[in-house]
């Protein structure tokens, strides 16, 4: 027998709305905060008990709630920050659906007082599990104080799936930094009982802010990033490759001042680090991103935390080729020419092609062929370059990667800048400068693709036989030429030359799924650079091999001009810097 419709009783109801916004207490902090971020509070403190669960109060210096709007305050979807459907096309709030305080009363004991600044004295109202327990007269300074008291007593089954109270905490510590680090003309302070874990001083600077939460180590191992184009900026600070986590914990980015957990931004950023990250590490940044706010839907989850981008592939691209080129354009000393690049190690006359027909495109294919240029490059430079360091030194000029001095037990090259020492790792820079010239050779003039002695057959969903259908071209921009064969079916009929050996089922089903997930995909090149990465570690300078003090200053000379210089292929540094202060400080000199 089916069951009848009816309609839920309004305590279910309320229930279930609460699920989607207060999931733990720092949901209810991160709501209060945003709401009194709303009321133009230039202060607000933050006090917590076990965690928040017992209590959390949350007290701003803004502009205060009138006392006949008191009552509606707590009512579902009331607020003052919109009124026609049109205002969800451009919410310039943190706050608009009107949930998060209903929310909070039906699952726990709550109490707001509130004074406008232009009233006589302030209200108070309590309300405990949606049912209102009095309304009246008190004192209070202008602005709001709320408090959220025994989260769920109502429904005791949902506290057991809170974490411990030390986790717990960390949530609620995770939910003001997040919101205090793009507001740092607010000022903010936590404290959990008699603790204080945070004090935020108002008026300060992002860069300030971003110091203060991240540490002064981020900020000395960062680039700023300041990009616009297209109606769209990205601004903020990015860490440097040697600079990254094992978790992606210290990472934020906001959408118009609204922290958000975006994949498709994620995506992007992780994306433009891919070459320089060591393995398994994850970059740190505090990027800020903006566009017009008709273009960014931000009405997609109560929680607030999920945004849709009306034209996410632009989005994507934007974010992705504005960092991959800060990144890429990192030099020692941050000289921005690429002159040398066709003066010294590495110039090429031509371009070096891969024929198909004479092997499988296997790293050891590839280091084959790159072997006698490679090694051969340093030392047909080295008599130009010893002429340039002995006119440089004599006229009393360094180049940002100074000049070579000697070689340590045959793997670091030494080096002397006007900032102090350089110690290089020979072949950790000689590897990248081979990558880089490699891709420049092979992958920069376009994707080269092999047609398949037998065509690779798909079954596939109907839908992604439709995007193939609708894709084909940008497919085969990527190197995978792929038709329709069924309604649901697919043939792929040409790869690119360098993954001729892969396994092409795989390759293309990952490819369908990153453009269908984010409306673009760097899989194919990814797969080739990996490649190519493992064929330049073959042919680089090997640890022990000798080189002469003109050959280290060609090493030196190349590096100034290279791409993501200061990563090996597989993230690790290619030099360090010790400057004079540093060696000064060993030594006790001037003590």
């Amino acid at each position: 027998m089916s069951a009848r419709i009816r309609p839920l009783s309004p305590f279910v109801a309320d229930q279930i709305a609460a699920g989607e916004v207060v999931e733990r207490p720092a949901s209810i902090v991160k709501e209060l905060l945003e709401n009194s971020l709303d009321a133009g509070a230039s202060h607000i403190r933050v006090d917590v008990e076990q965690a928040g669960v017992k209590r959390i109060r949350v007290r701003d210096d803004g502009v205060g709630i009138h006392a006949e709007d008191l009552r509606l305050a707590v009512a579902r979807h009331a607020t003052s920050k919109i009124v026609t459907a049109k205002d969800l096309a451009q919410v310039a709030t943190f706050g608009f659906r009107g949930e998060a305080l209903a929310s909070a009363a039906s699952v726990a004991k709550l109490r707001i007082v509130s004074r406008p600044a232009d009233a006589d004295a302030g209200w108070q109202l309590d309300v405990a599990g949606g049912e209102e327990q009095a309304f009246r007269p008190a004192a209070h300074p202008p602005g709001t104080t709320v408090e959220v008291a025994d989260l769920f007593f109502n429904t005791p089954a949902r506290r057991k799936f809170l974490k411990t109270e030390r986790t717990e905490l960390l949530h609620v510590q995770e939910a003001v930094r997040r919101i205090a680090l793009a507001n740092p003309k607010t000022g903010f302070e936590l404290a959990a009982g008699s603790r204080s874990l945070d004090g935020l001083t108002a008026g300060s600077s992002v860069e300030d802010r971003i110091a203060a939460l991240f540490g002064s180590r981020f900020m000395a191992e960062s680039v700023a990033v300041d990009e616009s184009g297209s109606g769209m900026r990205l601004h903020g600070w990015v860490g440097l490759p040697v600079h990254s986590d094992s978790r992606a914990t210290r990472q934020r980015f906001y959408v118009n001042g609204r922290s958000v957990q975006d994949r498709l931004a994620v995506h992007a950023v992780r994306q433009a680090y891919r070459d320089v990250l060591f393995h398994g590490r994850h970059p740190v940044f505090a990027l800020f991103f903006e566009l017009a706010s008709t273009l960014v839907d931000v009405n997609v989850h109560p929680s607030k935390d999920e945004v849709r981008f009306r034209r996410s592939r632009d989005v994507h691209d934007f974010i992705f080729g504005k960092l991959a080129k800060v990144l890429r354009d990192l030099r020692p000393g941050l000289p921005r020419t690429r002159q040398a690049a066709s003066e010294g190690v590495g110039a090429s006359q031509g371009g070096l092609g891969f024929d198909h027909r004479h092997g499988s495109a296997t790293a050891a294919n590839l280091a084959r062929l790159f072997h006698e240029r490679s090694l051969g490059e340093v030392r047909e430079a080295r008599s130009g370059y010893a002429v340039a360091a002995q006119d440089g030194a004599d006229e009393g000029r360094a180049p940002p990667m100074g000049y070579a001095i000697a070689q340590l037990h045959g793997v670091y090259v030494l080096a002397e800048n006007a900032e102090g020492l350089v110690i290089v790792d020979m072949h950790a820079a000689h590897e990248r400068i081979t990558y880089e010239h490699m891709k420049a050779q092979l992958l920069d003039g376009g994707v080269q693709r092999q047609r398949l002695l037998v065509p690779v057959a798909l079954d596939v969903a109907s839908g992604e036989a439709d995007f193939v259908q609708a894709r084909s071209a940008e497919l085969k921009a990527l190197g995978i030429v792929v038709e329709r064969s069924g309604p649901a079916s697919i043939v792929v009929r040409e790869v690119p030359t360098l993954l001729g050996s892969a396994d092409i089922e795989q390759l293309t089903r990952d490819l369908i799924d990153d453009l269908v997930e984010f409306g673009s995909s760097d899989l194919v090149r990814e797969r080739q650079e990996r490649l190519l990465a493992d064929a330049a570690c073959h042919v680089s300078i090997r640890a022990h091999q000798r080189l002469t003090i003109a050959e280290m200053n060609a090493l030196l000379r190349r590096m100034e001009s290279t791409d993501n210089i200061g990563q090996c292929n597989h993230g690790r540094p290619t030099f360090v810097v010790q400057a004079m202060a540093d060696l000064d400080r060993l030594f006790l000199r001037g003590q």
